[in-house]
């Protein structure tokens, strides 16, 4: 791997020293039947009261581990709105074009939702993909979406929300936890995660591999004898430990490595990512409140590009490697029942370097060399107070941000190593600042009213301004000059609740993200990355769960109306909707449960969308409906079965032309699940 690979390898054995140096022998045995008593240590300090006015979702450990596909980014559509840059995931998608977003703010494939696994991003420094294979559901506790802008730690770049992943902890895990899962198309999956005392604290060990021979991703009718099967093959190793110092303080230290190989529709279309994560964290839970945070991660990314035409290879990404660094503190202090304020500063750098040969599809050999790289920072101060005053609590909060874009450059050479291109560019800084403000009033014991309204940016990745890419026959230009996207949203809503096991969170908003980047349309098959005027959304949410005896009823619903506003060269896209944004999202779960037996039905639904900008290329809305079961066959054995796109939808995920790519078919797996 690369040397910062290296040094972030060093890093990590630095950072978890002082956890595992503590004696485990202290530490009596925990009986695994009895894991209630164990207290939750290991996660964050606890969300500041305010955050209730937000329109917010959480989706538990349960219903994490019963997606039908075993993957978090499936299981995460539980809640409406949450959106992929295309409809595929991450066994047949591009891993670079895996972004995130909400409330229909789409249009390309960097994430517009911050996403944080322990407090730490997760997103990759160059491309600002998520990388969802190295987040196995089973080693999580909970995902906690709240939609809109955010003022608070590391919100720079939280334009539609903030998912928060938590790891699962001895609370949640036991002594010992494996699957194992066989599928269609000669598919596996194997998970292994231990939770074991260490001291006064623990240790969680955890690993996953999945393979599979995949599906092909052309209707049958349009395929060719190029067209293969999307086959897949990844794994991933974490640990945890977490040590109290003191009578109200720990560190916890992680550690991330994964790798995710793929194959993208035509035989030699491989691609390859791989990385390693760390972080260390200091939480005090005394009078006055500390997190402090600092993380470190060292990707990269390589893809082969085959020719459409003539089915060979045209472009070899051979490498992307890029490095990301941060950390916060922040700061409570100890003001009372009523007032809660924190405080405090965070900063995130991120390098990253472009390597690709260009290859001509009739000789095969190499014709352009391509190097390109930058540097972005972004660092802020930021504070929120909550009051809290009987039935009504209000909060408002601030940030301030100083960015830099820096060291950008982008050189070729032709085959004879003659340079060709020889571009620097000009670095670049300045200040953002981001407000955000909300109420909520609990109109009686059943009913809350909340209002919110919030502004926020985000920094152009590295990707966005250095990286062109083709997706044949498609070629996207990158664009050096973008500026940062900017957001302004107000939002209304309700929570009622008139029983425990009955709950209606609504919420209607509006939301202009102005400089919005897009893939806007220059020419036949060529696009370049631009700053439009604005991306505009209006629309609602509705989220509802119900318990009736053995049965539960979890929907979620999203309506976003967005739009283009666009002039000079990008005036043929005004007024049209963004690119791969749905006006419509839905998902509806039906569980049952007998003791320790568990049965579900999900069904998902996702409106009609464009592929492009000028909305040339529609994908039609589509339905599909998944199915889970888990019988105990002992103690502490069950056996599980799960079933992908039960009627076996057709989901088209691209289109150009009568060029066309679908997603999963029906896929069917057994497994068996073992607790100790």
């Amino acid at each position: 791997m690369t040397r910062a690979l290296r040094i972030v390898l060093l890093a990590s054995s630095i950072l978890a020293a002082p956890a595992f140096a503590q004696d485990s022998g202290e530490a009596g045995e925990a009986a695994p039947e009895n894991v209630g008593t164990i207290v939750v240590i290991g996660t964050a300090l606890p969300p500041p009261p305010g955050s209730a006015a937000y329109s917010t979702a959480t989706i538990d450990r349960d219903r994490l581990l019963a997606d039908a596909s075993g993957r978090i980014e499936n299981a995460l559509r539980d809640v409406a709105g949450f959106q992929q840059f295309r409809r595929s995931d991450s066994r047949s998608a591009n891993p670079s074009a895996q972004g995130v977003t909400l409330r229909g703010l789409g249009g390309n494939a960097s994430s517009r939702a911050l996403v944080l696994l322990d407090g730490v991003p997760v997103a990759d420094p160059f491309f600002g993909y998520i990388p969802f294979n190295a987040l196995a559901p089973e080693r999580l506790a909970s995902a906690r979406i709240t939609r809109g802008g955010g003022t608070g730690a590391f919100g720079a770049g939280a334009l539609t929300g903030t998912i928060e992943l938590t790891s699962a902890s001895p609370a949640s895990l036991p002594r010992l936890a494996a699957r194992a899962f066989y599928g269609s198309g000669n598919a596996s999956e194997i998970a292994l995660a231990t939770a074991q005392p260490l001291g006064a604290g623990h240790v969680v060990l955890a690993g996953r591999f999945d393979r599979g021979d995949g599906f092909y991703t052309v209707p049958e009718a349009a395929r060719g004898p190029a067209d293969v099967r999307a086959r897949y093959a990844n794994g991933s190793l974490s640990a945890q430990a977490v040590v109290p110092v003191g009578d109200a303080s720990e560190l916890q230290a992680r550690a991330l490595i994964f790798r995710d190989d793929r194959t993208l529709r035509f035989a030699g279309a491989d691609s390859r990512s791989e990385g390693v994560d760390t972080s260390l964290r200091f939480v005090a839970r005394g009078a006055w409140q500390v997190e402090a945070l600092a993380y470190a991660q060292a990707r990269n990314f390589a893809n082969i590009v085959v020719s459409s035409t003539r089915f060979v290879p045209v472009l070899d990404q051979r490498a992307t490697p890029s490095t990301g660094l941060g950390g916060k503190i922040e700061l409570r202090p100890p003001t009372g029942k009523a007032v809660t304020l924190r405080f405090g500063v965070d900063a995130r750098q991120a390098d990253g370097e472009l390597r690709e040969n260009a290859i001509s599809a009739f000789s095969g050999r190499i014709t352009a060399r391509r190097q390109a790289c930058g540097r972005s920072l972004t660092a802020g101060a930021f504070g929120e107070g909550d009051w809290s005053l009987g039935a009504l609590t209000l909060t408002a909060g601030a940030r301030i941000d100083r960015y830099a874009i820096t060291r950008g450059f982008f050189a070729e050479t032709d085959a004879l190593g003659i340079p060709t291109i020889d571009q620097a560019y000009r670095d670049r800084t300045g200040w953002e600042p981001s407000v955000r403000a909300g109420l909520r009033y609990r109109a009686s014991p059943a009913l809350a009213l909340r209002s919110a309204a919030y502004t926020g940016f985000r920094l152009p990745t590295l990707n966005e301004l250095y990286r062109p890419f083709t997706v044949f026959p498609v070629v996207t230009r990158a664009n050096a000059a973008l500026s940062p996207e900017r957001l302004r949203g107000v939002e209304a809503g309700l929570d009622w609740t008139p029983r425990e096991d009955v709950g209606v969170s609504l919420t209607a908003f509006a939301n202009r993200l102005d400089d919005a980047i897009a893939n806007v349309t220059i020419g036949p098959a060529l696009r370049e990355r631009r700053n439009i005027d604005a991306i505009v959304a209006y629309g609602i949410e509705l989220d509802a769960h119900a318990a009736f005896g053995a049965f539960d009823l979890g929907a979620s619903y999203a309506f976003s109306d967005a739009s283009v506003r666009a002039s000079g060269a990008a005036a043929a896209i005004d007024g049209r909707p963004p690119a791969q944004s749905p006006r419509h999202a839905a998902s509806a779960t039906l569980g049952w449960h007998h003791d320790a037996a568990r049965a579900s039905l999900t069904g998902r639904y996702v409106g009609r969308q464009f592929e492009d900008d000028l909305g040339a290329n529609p994908l039609p809305a589509a339905v599909t409906l998944d199915g889970f079961a888990s019988m105990p066959l002992s103690r502490r054995a069950s056996l599980i079965a799960r079933v992908e796109n039960l009627f076996d939808a057709k989901v088209v995920t691209r289109r150009v032309g009568t060029d066309s790519e679908i997603g999963a078919p029906r896929i069917v797996w057994l497994g068996i699940a073992i607790r100790r």
